[in-house]
């Protein structure tokens, strides 16, 4: 969703790339489609970035939304300035929300960047309504799909990350992705503590990354906005917020 992003930024700088934009960009997919899934077992969400300012959220309640994520940051350079709305708002009428951080990873290493997400509202609470940060790893929006990183590097530069947000939050992030890139960048197994969230454009969610046998969440569009289902009945997803 929003303005598709194209060239190097100037150094330093990082702008608002929203999930899942590059890999609708690069692999397709929508418009709506019609996920092949038991209403009565998952659970209805969305996401979303700086492109959609100020949020209406009473109404996407009353459209069945029951779970958010809220972009947080980008690198180390970007901070979502809708953030305290979209979190605050998603909360205050009723969803469990968490954050997101879309990953830069040829800027800083993936501790910085798990530390810029935590400081800049990616943690984590024990409040029942609150679910673990989201990494967002898809393909790069200034340049090289890979940011320019070996497979075994950029498991490498997630792994860093990962147990930087553990060590800050007590919780493993959720990784967003999809199974191609991850196929392309990624040589690592991450599914015996990272939940997946994956993103494919289409009634089926299809072939998941290496090794993870199962998806917490998909992204199954991006019309008219992101939309994803969660995988399981609604206790359950209170139980990922728990932990």
């Amino acid at each position: 969703m929003g303005t598709q992003v194209t060239g190097e930024p100037p150094s330093g700088t990082e702008t608002d790339t929203p999930m899942g934009s590059q890999i609708r960009k690069h692999e397709g997919g929508d418009p709506l489609p019609v996920p092949e899934i038991d209403p009565l077992a998952t659970v209805a969400g969305m996401d979303v970035s700086g492109h959609q300012g100020n949020v209406d959220w009473q109404s996407w309640w009353g459209q069945g939304m029951r779970f958010a994520y809220v972009k947080a940051t980008e690198g180390t350079g970007y901070e979502n300035p809708y953030f305290a709305q979209q979190y605050n708002g998603s909360y205050n009428v009723g969803m469990i929300r968490g954050a997101y951080h879309f990953a830069l990873p040829d800027r800083s290493s993936g501790a910085a960047q798990a530390n810029f997400f935590v400081d800049n509202g990616g943690g984590w609470s024990k409040d029942g309504k609150t679910l673990p940060g989201a990494l967002d790893m898809e393909y790069n929006p200034y340049g090289d799909t890979c940011y320019g990183k070996s497979k075994s590097a950029m498991t490498a530069w997630i792994k860093d990350f990962s147990d930087t947000y553990h060590a800050r939050t007590g919780r493993w992030p959720v990784i967003y992705t999809s199974t191609s890139w991850w196929s392309s960048c990624v040589d690592g197994d991450f599914s015996s503590t990272n939940p997946l969230w994956v993103a494919r454009y289409a009634s089926t969610v299809g072939p998941l990354p290496f090794n993870w046998q199962v998806w917490t969440i998909w992204q199954y569009t991006s019309s008219p906005l992101d939309q994803n289902t969660f995988n399981g009945a609604f206790d359950r997803l209170q139980a990922l917020a728990n932990g």
